[in-house]
């Protein structure tokens, strides 16, 4: 899943592809990379918090629909062999997002606040992805003392699944939301987990690319490498997850991650496929 961001303020390429033609060469580059999804997004999900400040600024629905429905028709005409996702927890943006030719919704929230994205998916017969976060995309705590990290998100996860179903959705993805409100440990348990998320029955995604988790892994306390040097840890905890369970891979970096993932199925599978 090739990450593109339509906003101001994302931690990595905010600012990049607000114009729908600049959007469109970098779906060109995913694509050519290897991306089979493309992810769009029109509102930051970056946390508060010391290392992240503020927060992203938080956007009307109508500002989002103005920055996502005409990047995903244009995706959806120049490049028909691409599946399209919706980064987004509103009704409203869902609606008019699958009108526009998308073919998931990516919630992050979950459906902890709007059931009526569940709704929307199924009546589309889209495929719905919940992640686990706490509070909502801006204004989700960075961190959260958990008692077990694992434990309570496959709990909130199983919660999620369920009102997803209970909506009617047939196709369900988990996401245990990497970086959103766990420490870096926490993290780090989540991805050496994700086993215990695929036993819930639902193909998992993961979501590491150049997270804040990385870069403290690979710094100096209190000093994270930045961003740009972060392809290399992401790319070994992706591996991680990778073995452990995880169907996909939501990044930023989509041809080294497609040629890791590739050497690693060479490594468990001949080339005939056999074990």
């Amino acid at each position: 899943m090739g990450i593109l961001n339509v906003t101001p303020d994302s931690f990595s390429d905010g600012g990049r592809y607000l114009q729908v033609d600049d959007a469109l060469r970098r779906v060109e580059e995913l694509l050519g990379e290897g991306a089979v999804l493309i992810d769009v997004g029109g509102e930051s999900s970056r946390p508060r918090g010391a290392a992240y400040g503020a927060g992203a600024e938080a956007v009307s629905a109508q500002e989002e629909i103005r920055r996502v429905q005409p990047v995903i028709k244009a995706i959806v005409g120049r490049f028909p062999e691409a599946l399209v996702s919706i980064d987004t927890y509103k009704p409203d943006v869902v609606r008019a997002a699958l009108e526009a030719g998308a073919h998931l919704v990516n919630d992050v929230t979950g459906l902890r606040y709007h059931a009526e994205t569940g709704t929307l998916a199924a009546e589309a017969g889209a495929p719905l992805i919940v992640m686990h976060a706490l509070g909502r995309p801006g204004d989700m705590p960075h961190e959260h003392r958990y008692a077990d990290v694992v434990e309570e998100v496959g709990t909130a996860l199983r919660q999620s699944v369920r009102v997803a179903e209970e909506a009617g959705v047939r196709h369900i993805v988990t996401d245990p939301g990497f970086g959103f409100g766990k420490t870096p440990a926490e993290n780090l348990q989540l991805i050496n987990h994700v086993d215990t998320f695929v036993a819930l029955g639902r193909p998992v995604l993961v979501g590491i690319s150049r997270k804040r988790t990385i870069g403290v892994v690979l710094g100096q306390p209190g000093a994270p490498v930045p961003v740009e040097a972060r392809l290399y840890g992401t790319l070994g905890a992706t591996a991680v997850a990778v073995l452990r369970g995880a169907s996909l891979v939501r990044t930023h970096d989509v041809r080294p991650t497609v040629e890791m993932v590739r050497v690693l199925a060479a490594s468990i599978f001949d080339f005939e496929g056999q074990h």
